[in-house]
């Protein structure tokens, strides 16, 4: 006799699922025994939000749904700000759960239906041991076709269930993009035909379509510039037409050619203010088209465009041919002129004033140095915070996979520790390089312990400022208390090596010597830096936003 818990877990095997991330307790540790015998592997959380963070990683990183497994509960409870963040980032994930029994709720139960629903999370609850099996392949279709987390309650009284029959695993289909050849291109034809300098700017949507090769020949078709997203960060690397990011991180001299932008066709890109910095970044007269799955309109977009971004591109691609649209000069214009070289350059190339001194870095003249020795193949990781501009403005990524920005839809902290383990559990083809602050890799600190176990090659920098930079510079001018803002520097060289890493305290850049001694011997196991780092250097994106 199989039970149900042993069901739910062949199931989600069958289905294709390879790793789970959790913590065990009453409302699921039998679930989780049972993944495991199915041979799904797993890893061991210190806390539910960071297993959940972990899943999210994992998906973010390789495009395969994980579990996330967590008891009833207080566990439930601890997962909702990764969770959360992973609704709003639409990963897609499984969260098994215990929950209250299909006979009524205890005591200690609360309404976890209510709580998944009200962060916009599905909820498939089995409540007969006959439908287990489908229930449990609704979930991961859901979670695949809808882009997003879906949580899984096992009931407390159905988990040692018995099923009369041996259940067999209706595997989930493949998703399917929407169509793109429905799609009524004429009116973006007509404005791509007055365009004198089109732009087009790719976002996580667009990779997840697929639209690389695509959008790549678009923009060539067009003779568009080209541009991403944070979170697409890398989708058009080593493309001499390709921009960087587009927002508050592009160097100056990106910046100015995407202002100069007359026409923009924005592919799976939400166009929010992060994006947009502001609505500084492109031209107020420029025209936008956005092209979503879902179709609703930016307030900044003109034109908005429900479809697959792939779909969409090849319908143009096909359309700009047959109605013999005239290709845009715009970027030989810009190589003849040095733009795109200057551009291509990035911040890289550009000169700042090193404001290192007494005991504390300039994180310009660490994250610059940092970046020759960082492996070519990485995944970066960042936590929220101020310190993020540095090693989105100084570390390229090889493509959108290798770019999980923990924490930037939910606008939060302390998901990026538990989000390396997500991401080198599931890349481990690649190192990650994990960029954290004090105030993060403090709330986050338990799943350390778990990025050290899990024996993956791991590079750490936490930016020590010891504040909370972001809202130090962006409250302390308008009247709030420094001292609620400011602590003492924290060990965290210290605490790293207690926990098994090897780690050093930067100060300088001599300390660096061990990230080159690191690689040089196979970059094996976790090496944290902690990075003393100047809290009087004012990142761009954010003295934009301040008007300094």
């Amino acid at each position: 006799m199989t039970t149900c818990a042993t069901a739910v877990a062949r199931t989600l095997a069958d289905c294709g699922v390879g790793h789970a991330f959790g913590l065990v307790g009453g409302g699921n540790v039998l679930a989780t025994a049972a993944l495991t015998r199915a041979g799904v592997h797993y890893t061991a959380a210190r806390h539910e939000g960071g297993a959940m963070a972990m899943a999210d990683a994992y998906f973010r990183a390789t495009g395969r749904v994980a579990v996330c497994t967590t008891t009833h509960g207080p566990g439930l409870a601890n997962t909702v700000t990764a969770l959360a963040e992973a609704a709003k980032n639409r990963s897609s994930v499984v969260l098994l759960c215990g929950d209250a029994p299909v006979a009524g709720p205890r005591a200690h139960d609360i309404d976890q239906s209510a709580l998944a629903a009200s962060l916009g999370v599905p909820v498939v609850r089995p409540t007969d041991p006959g439908t287990v099996v489908e229930d449990t392949v609704r979930a991961v279709r859901t979670a695949t076709a809808g882009q997003c987390p879906v949580a899984l309650f096992l009931p407390a009284d159905l988990t040692d269930r018995e099923l009369s029959a041996v259940p067999v695993t209706m595997a989930p289909p493949p998703p399917q993009a929407h169509a793109g050849d429905s799609v009524d291109v004429d009116e973006i034809l007509t404005l791509l035909s007055g365009a004198r300098r089109p732009l087009l700017l790719a976002g996580l949507g667009a990779w997840r379509s697929g639209a690389v090769k695509i959008l790549t020949d678009l923009g060539d078709r067009l003779g568009a510039l080209l541009a991403t997203t944070v979170m697409a960060n890398g989708m058009f690397a080593g493309h001499p037409a390709a921009l960087g990011l587009c927002g508050g991180f592009a160097s100056p001299p990106a910046a100015a050619l995407m202002g100069e932008a007359d026409v923009v066709l924005a592919f799976g890109a939400g166009l929010d203010d992060f994006t947009l910095h502001g609505g500084r970044i492109l031209d107020p007269a420029a025209r936008v088209v956005q092209v979503t799955l879902e179709g609703a309109r930016a307030p900044r977009a003109d034109l908005a465009v429900r479809g697959d971004a792939a779909a969409v591109a090849t319908r143009l691609l096909d359309a700009a041919d047959e109605h013999g649209l005239i290709r845009s000069p715009w970027r030989e214009r810009a190589a003849a002129s040095g733009a795109l070289r200057r551009a291509a350059g990035g911040w890289a190339a550009l000169p700042h004033p090193d404001a290192s001194g007494g005991g504390r870095i300039d994180p310009r003249t660490l994250t610059r140095a940092l970046a020759p020795l960082l492996p070519a193949d990485r995944t970066v990781v960042l936590d929220g915070g101020h310190f993020i501009g540095w090693p989105a403005m100084y570390w390229p990524v090889p493509d959108p996979a290798g770019m999980v920005f923990t924490g930037a839809a939910f606008q939060s902290i302390g998901l990026g520790l538990a989000g390396a383990v997500g991401a080198a559990v599931g890349r481990p083809d690649r190192t990650t390089v994990a960029a954290v602050g004090d105030g993060g890799a403090l709330m986050g600190l338990p799943e350390l312990d778990t990025l050290v176990r899990s024996g993956r090659s791991a590079l750490v920098v936490v930016y020590d400022d010891a504040s909370y930079g972001f809202e130090e510079h962006m409250y302390v001018p308008r009247g709030a208390d420094a001292a609620t803002l400011r602590f003492a520097d924290t060990d965290f060289a210290g605490v790293a090596r207690a926990l098994g890493a090897r780690a050093v305290t930067v100060r300088d850049l001599d300390a660096l010597d061990v990230v080159r001694e690191w690689t040089t011997e196979g970059a094996v196991g976790t090496l944290l830096l902690d990075c003393k780092i100047s809290r009087d250097v004012l990142a761009p994106f954010l003295s934009d936003l301040l008007g300094h």
